[in-house]
This record gives structure tokens, sequence and C-alpha cells, in this order.
């Protein structure tokens, strides 16, 4: 079965860096997108950066743009996530998703996934 696993997450100062990774199985991640996510407490789950399947395209939420670079090695079946100049609002539980098709495809709710890791949880704080 689907399985994605987070980790890298943890405590970092504002201005600081972390780097998420999440490492996929059971299905042929290099025909999928794949998108983090975010969610804050109290707070829906927030999209912040898709990658098409074959590393093609990427998106990234206003929030984060400039500041997170998302990238796939398909030959590990890991999904990253670098995260720079981090801000206290940054703070969240973040997770992996995986895409329905090859291209991520946004809807009026958010994004297409049918499989979420467990999270991993990045706070900002000094």
């Amino acid at each position: 079965q689907v399985q994605l696993v987070e980790s890298g997450g943890g405590l970092a100062q504002p201005g600081g860096s972390l780097r998420l990774s999440c490492a996929a199985s059971g299905f042929t991640f290099s025909n999928y997108a794949m998108i983090w996510a975010r969610q804050a407490p109290g707070k829906g789950l927030e999209f912040v950066s898709g990658i098409y399947s074959d590393g093609s395209d990427t998106y990234y939420a206003d929030s984060v743009k400039g500041r997170f670079t998302i990238s796939r090695d398909d030959a590990k079946n890991t999904l990253y996530l670098q995260m720079n100049s981090l801000k206290p609002e940054d703070t969240a539980l973040y997770y992996c998703t995986k895409g329905t098709n090859p291209i991520v495809v946004f809807t009026s709710g958010g994004w297409l996934y049918d499989a979420r890791g467990q999270g991993t949880q990045v706070t900002v704080s000094s």
C-alpha cells in the first residue's frame, strides 16, 4: 500500500533553515505529482508547494515563494522541501501528499491527492 513518511522537522530560529524529506513507497513514485501541505494549529490544510512527476514544473504558495524550494529524487523515491528564511508563521505540521496525476491538479477546494503521510512538525521560534 501507499506509504509516505516525512522527516526533517524540528525547531528552528527565525531566519533559519530546515530540509524536509518524504520517503515514498507502494506506488510508482515517478508517475505522480507530489505536493507539500501544512496545517497550523486551529487552521485547515494549506497548500505549500507542488512538483510535476517529471519535475518540469513547480508551484508555490505566495507565502513561501522565494524562500522554499521543492525537489524530488525519483531514484530514491524521495520528495524534499528546502525551507530557508523561516518565519514564525511557518510553524505547522507539514505533510507530504501524493497527487492523483502526473501534474498538480488544483480545485476550488485545494488540490487533488489520494494519500498523505503522518506529518512532521516544524516550529519556528526564538
